[in-house]
């Protein structure tokens, strides 16, 4: 909440249950200096959320010993995979040879997307707080992928015979929320899979948005359910019991 405000100001209520800019007050006929520097810096979080290069050592590390591989899509650098997201959808084939074939029911794939930050800071969390719910199930080693977008996921899981493939994946950032996580899910990944074709969950990040917890819970649902249905997307609605409620908003201090 913007610091120059009021103790009486009447919005305050209302920004406890939002992180929406709203009601920022003036300064003459302009916005108070600590609501345009708040503006700015998530401005410029954002922008380092898109352009800051994945640290897969660190991503490593997390996994704690789990069995993992390192791939990267056909984009050869980060200018190149923003102006060709076609690129972003198809793995490099010199990664191929990397990706051995299995009878996997799953394989977990953390890419970079849009947001590496929001990978760096979520999806390891996530990804032992879902294991921890898949007893049994045989999974492919964690793929990480760089310059990736979200198709990739099909192209790797075809390539290693996975049953499913779910991509943890940083979401376009904005000016709330610049480490914000998504997962995709698909049944049967291959080459052309339609966004039809998946389930998504997004907006996983502790800072009001789902918990780890609440998002692993989604996800092993969701991914017992594809398994037994053998399909994802439209035809897979979302029928789990309720999750419990996360912690409330934070107030946004300016």
């Amino acid at each position: 909440m913007p610091a120059d405000l009021p103790e009486n100001d009447p919005w305050r209520g209302l920004r406890r249950s939002t992180p929406a800019r709203i009601g920022l007050g003036r300064t003459g006929d302009a916005m108070p200096l600590n609501a345009v520097l708040d503006f700015q810096l998530a401005h410029a979080r954002a922008r380092d959320a898109v352009h800051t290069p994945l640290d897969a050592d660190a991503l490593v590390a997390g996994l704690e010993g789990l069995p993992h591989l390192q791939v990267r899509s056909r984009a050869p650098d980060r200018g190149t995979y923003l102006r060709r997201p076609d690129l972003g959808r198809r793995l490099d084939p010199a990664c191929l040879e990397l990706l051995p074939q299995g009878g996997w029911d799953a394989v977990f794939v953390l890419a970079d997307g849009l947001s590496a930050t929001a990978v760096q800071h979520h999806a390891v969390p996530l990804l032992h707080a879902v294991l921890k719910k898949l007893p049994n199930w045989r999974i492919a080693p964690v793929v990480i992928a760089s310059q990736s977008r979200v198709a990739l996921g099909d192209e790797i899981g075809g390539a290693l015979g996975a049953t499913l493939c779910a991509i943890l994946i940083g979401e376009r950032p904005g000016l709330s929320v610049a480490d914000s996580l998504g997962v995709y899910l698909t049944y049967g990944p291959r080459q052309g899979r339609r966004d039809s074709e998946r389930n998504c969950i997004s907006n996983i990040h502790p800072s009001g948005g789902l918990t780890y917890e609440m998002a692993a819970t989604k996800l092993a649902w969701l991914m017992t359910e594809a398994r037994q249905r053998r399909l994802t997307g439209v035809d897979l609605k979302d029928d789990a019991a309720a999750l419990p409620a996360g912690p409330p908003v934070a107030e946004i201090e300016g």
